[in-house]
């Protein structure tokens, strides 16, 4: 098949030829918005809420892409449709937007006056290995672990932007791995708030009723806000306000939402099992709800993947 493309600053380009160079800001200093959603059945999900956070996240940082939020709408469609030959049809596909401030200042004389400008990059990547990898966690679960790293503060930093300078989630990672090899982190404030996990955002049932932390602490994924809506149709109680580890561990089910991967429910939280380390009534009828909201089942894509691949995931 045949390779890959990617928009790059006004050129679709092979992959292979899709070169940033090593004194762009988002190099240097991470000073790079993204924005990552993916497609069921070939087709975008939520796009420009994608679009709209990533827009959200350049005024923050105060880089001007150079380009429309609509003509990069169009541009994502059309790079999709250039790769969407690459793979086989039942192939899904992770869509990544990267814009950078351009040249970090220290090296500007490095560039031309013509390449003195923001880098602009849209890329499709196929979910098979992803979902592959992860196709027994729909059945067994996720062991959820709160490392030493804390989550940075709405204080210090606005969760609610979406950028490339992310060590704390590194950090976090390796130190889940430490406590226990396959944990999936969950970050936590120094005061003891959960905000969210390293791969997605993080809820809880208690009683019944469905809890997130608050949107201003977290970034507010859009499958998130699918999840409440669907509770809303599914008349499941929800709450969103701070959760303390206390909470956390008391809780009756916990799961972490994504939009590339759906739902994964809690299997255990700090090593200490949640509910019985199955997936429970009210995460179970929330994913199915969202696979017919989406028009796919996780869990079975993710399966098949693993047989086109030949792995057990």
């Amino acid at each position: 098949m045949s390779e890959r493309i990617v928009y790059l600053n006004g050129q679709f380009v092979a992959e292979s030829q899709a070169r940033l160079s090593i004194y762009d800001s988002g190099v240097t200093m991470g000073d790079m918005a993204f924005e990552v959603t993916r497609t069921f059945h070939h087709r975008p999900f939520r796009l420009r809420q994608h679009l709209e956070r990533l827009f959200h996240s350049l005024a923050t940082i105060r880089v001007e892409a150079g380009v429309s939020l609509d003509k990069i709408e169009s541009l994502t469609l059309e790079t999709l449709e250039r790769n969407l030959p690459t793979e086989p049809t039942e192939v899904d596909w992770n869509i990544i937007h990267h814009v950078s401030r351009g040249p970090a200042a220290a090296f500007a004389e490095a560039f031309s006056a013509a390449d003195t400008r923001p880098t602009v990059a849209i890329s499709c990547f196929p979910l098979t290995r992803k979902l592959a990898a992860l196709a027994p966690r729909y059945e067994s679960g996720l062991d959820l672990v709160v490392p030493p790293q804390r989550a940075i503060g709405r204080e210090l930093l606005d969760p609610t932007i979406k950028t490339r300078s992310r060590i704390h989630y590194h950090i976090a990672n390796f130190q889940a791995q430490d406590v226990l090899p396959g944990a999936w982190a969950v970050l936590a404030t120094p005061d003891g708030r959960v905000t969210e996990g390293t791969s997605g955002n993080f809820f809880l049932v208690r009683d019944g009723q469905l809890v997130t932390p608050p949107a201003e602490d977290v970034l507010s994924g859009i499958t998130r806000g699918v999840i409440l809506e669907l509770a809303n149709e599914l008349e499941i109680a929800t709450a969103e306000r701070n959760v303390r580890l206390s909470d956390a561990a008391a809780a009756d089910e916990m799961f972490l939402t994504s939009t590339s991967i759906g739902i994964l429910h809690g299997r255990s939280f700090n090593q200490n099992s949640v509910s019985h380390g199955r997936i429970g009534p009210v995460t179970r009828r929330l994913r199915e709800a969202l696979g017919r909201h989406v028009g796919l089942d996780f869990g079975d894509q993710a399966r098949q993947y693993a047989r086109m691949l030949g792995t057990s995931g």
